[in-house]
């Protein structure tokens, strides 16, 4: 083990997701079977500036894997990309006898973790803490897999209320920038259309399908996108029942309630094992990597590289929408 290495901070920034407090408790159990202290920092990058250390133990943990959100709390800091705020930040850190820093969160907090530890050349490891799934580096973000079950048992529910009323349901998901979350729960639900913001949407051919299936199907299912180019789900709506007659349409936005929740197996797991490697990482003297699970497989990734949008979906799976959605 590194020798200068006797104290590591911990945040979670951004969204939360679930599992993020699996994550956590991995961290500060890892770190105190190898003996080393943890210092939580509470309200993310802001609390970093704001000095909110608190000291966590291996019994500060104790109930928290099954827990939604984050016990660290977290928030959105526009004080810690600037230079003062980024300096305090460091300044804090050292103050406070850090010798490395794991951040949770999703593109915007590995950003700051990547500027963070290069200006000061400060070991930082993050792990990738995000319901939507847009990070290169891993297969599956923290909180992915149970966003998209919260979205699959909506959807189903909504589906018995389609099915009674020969209904057409434009259901929005999360997914500013990234469809991933609208692509897999789309596909899981057996939705008509999905609608995406990496695929253009051609309303034309959205109304020329459901003109088609009209009279084979007593429930149509759209899924959208918040950042879906064409619009949200009431825009769509709007422009597919202005030119399609003899539907009662439907919108539900689905919105937080993706975020919450208890964390799936899959997302417990997959965290608490980030977890334990962000801690193996700062050990072998690792920085300025992401801990991903590729192919089951643990991986490190430059944040560089992490922080990158996957702008191209699977191709095959849109293929396969387009036949099973007949």
């Amino acid at each position: 083990m590194k020798k200068s290495l006797s104290r590591i901070a911990l945040l979670t920034s951004g969204g939360d997701a679930p599992g993020m407090n699996a994550a956590i408790r991995a961290v500060v159990r890892s770190a105190a079977y190898h003996g080393l202290e943890v210092l939580g920092i509470m309200h993310g990058y802001e609390g970093l500036i704001n000095n909110e250390f608190i000291k966590l133990q291996a019994s500060s943990v104790a109930n928290i894997i099954q827990r939604g959100g984050t016990i660290l709390k977290t928030t959105r800091s526009a004080r810690f990309v600037t230079e003062a705020g980024m300096s305090r930040a460091h300044k804090n850190l050292k103050a406070f006898k850090a010798d490395g820093l794991i951040v949770i969160g999703g593109d915007g907090t590995l950003r700051g973790a990547r500027d963070l530890g290069t200006k000061f050349n400060f070991p930082v490891i993050g792990l990738p803490g995000t319901i939507d799934n847009d990070l290169v580096g891993t297969d599956m973000t923290i909180g992915y897999d149970t966003a998209i079950n919260t979205v699959v048992e909506a959807v189903d529910k909504i589906r018995d209320t389609a099915e009674s009323h020969d209904r057409l349901f434009f259901v929005e998901v999360m997914g500013k920038d990234a469809g991933l979350i609208a692509l897999r729960s789309g596909i899981a639900v057996g939705a008509e259309a999905i609608l995406m913001p990496e695929s253009p949407t051609n309303i034309e051919a959205l109304i020329e399908k459901l003109q088609n299936v009209k009279r084979k199907k007593s429930s149509k299912i759209i899924i959208v996108a918040e950042g879906d180019k064409a619009g949200g789900a009431f825009e769509i709506a709007e422009k597919v029942t202005a030119k399609v007659k003899g539907y009662e349409a439907r919108v539900t936005i689905l919105g937080h309630i993706q975020r919450g929740g208890t964390p799936s197996c899959m997302d417990r797991v997959n965290a608490s094992r980030m977890g334990y490697e962000a801690v193996n990482a700062l050990m072998k003297s690792k920085q300025g990597v992401m801990v991903g699970i590729v192919n089951k497989e643990i991986t490190y990734t430059p944040f560089e590289q992490a922080v990158k949008h996957i702008h191209r979906l699977n191709p095959e799976l849109l293929k396969m929408l387009e036949v099973l959605s007949l």
